[in-house]
């Protein structure tokens, strides 16, 4: 197995992530030396996946605290504010990017000297970066046991060790089926219009040999009905109190799809991508630029020219299409509202 590097990592006062527009043509490791930087990454999608944006999040606030560290304390709390604000504007609908934001702001002691709150706020954003690999490897544990020696499993875009700091959420259930000897083969939507699951995913599963096969997303009702599939499971961006579950965009015909040929739907996600204020209504879905749509990766076009296009980046799941959510305390059955709060009192 080729082991891949961490998609996202603090190196001598600087962020290096993976750039994932390149793959899978070219592996290539970039430097981030500002937060500006790090949130041109998350906007352009150099550096993608809730859990991923959300450490990447936490480092771009280190980054601005570590620039402005010999500065008045009001000075270097303002710059602070400001990364945040730009921060949470970057990209509105992944619950995670808004939860590492909040925790790093809660670590801040105005008490405390500036330089004190730089090596607090550096030190929290390298504490989170460690816990995402250690959840993810739970969330993998936990459900491994859903997965049957011989299943056929389709999964959605990329929530693998791309989407995180390593490991991954969905990928990392079929890396623990797969690293416990059971014998499975996973089919991947390659997932319009930035082709995440015929680029990262595809790339994660041939590089560690786990069989796959790569599907249009057009072929996914076919192939259920031909019982080719039978499981399903995919990542998540955010995940409402009840259960809703908010993805990348296309999700919730496969939802719907799996509940029509008795398939079961299972999510992958931290708990960090809960969120337990938010109602529907409130939730941002982000709308990107249409030229994701009208060209192939933003290089060649594939329509008449003024053709005009819709690109929402995520859509809605509602929980009776949901057969079960997967976290690192464990796996969460409907009725998700009183689930959900149960399982978070582990």
């Amino acid at each position: 197995m080729q082991k891949l590097p961490k998609t996202i990592e603090w190196v001598n006062g600087t962020v290096r992530i993976i750039d994932q527009t390149l793959l899978p043509k070219k592996l290539k490791i970039v430097e981030c030396k500002s937060a500006d930087e790090v949130i041109d990454a998350i906007m352009k999608m150099k550096i993608r996946g809730a859990p991923a944006i959300g450490i990447a999040a936490a480092m771009a606030l280190a980054l601005t605290a570590k620039s402005f560290s010999h500065e008045e304390k009001a000075f270097l709390l303002m710059k602070i504010q400001e990364t945040a604000k730009k921060l949470m504007e970057s990209r509105p609908t992944a619950r995670n990017l808004f939860w590492a934001v909040d925790r790093i702001l809660n670590v801040i002691n105005p008490n405390k000297s500036s330089l004190e709150i730089v090596n607090d706020i550096i030190n929290e954003a390298l504490k989170m970066a460690d816990e995402d690999v250690n959840i993810n490897i739970r969330i993998g544990e936990n459900g491994e046991k859903l997965i049957e020696d011989g299943d056929s499993i389709l999964t959605y875009c990329n929530a693998g060790s791309l989407a995180t700091v390593y490991y991954g959420t969905a990928l990392g259930v079929i890396r623990s089926a797969w690293k416990k000897g059971k014998k499975i083969r996973v089919f991947v939507a390659e997932t319009r219009p930035q082709l995440q699951g015929a680029r990262l995913t595809a790339f994660e599963l041939k590089r560690e040999k786990i069989p796959l096969v790569l599907i249009t997303d057009n072929a996914i009702g076919f192939l259920m009905k031909k019982g080719e599939i039978n499981k399903v499971i995919v990542g998540a961006d955010r995940i409402l109190a009840d259960g809703t579950v908010y993805n990348k965009i296309g999700t919730y015909t496969v939802a719907v799809l799996s509940k029509v040929h008795n398939i079961p739907f299972y999510v992958a996600a931290p708990i960090s991508t809960f969120d337990f204020q938010s109602r529907k209504e409130d939730v941002i879905i982000e709308e990107r630029s249409p030229y994701e749509v009208t060209k192939v990766l933003l290089k060649y076009n594939i329509t008449p020219k003024g053709v005009k296009a819709l690109n929402y980046a995520f859509d809605m799941t509602p929980p009776e299409y949901i057969s079960a959510i997967i976290t690192e305390k464990g796996i969460v059955t409907p009725p998700f509202p009183h689930n959900i709060r149960k399982i978070l009192e582990k």
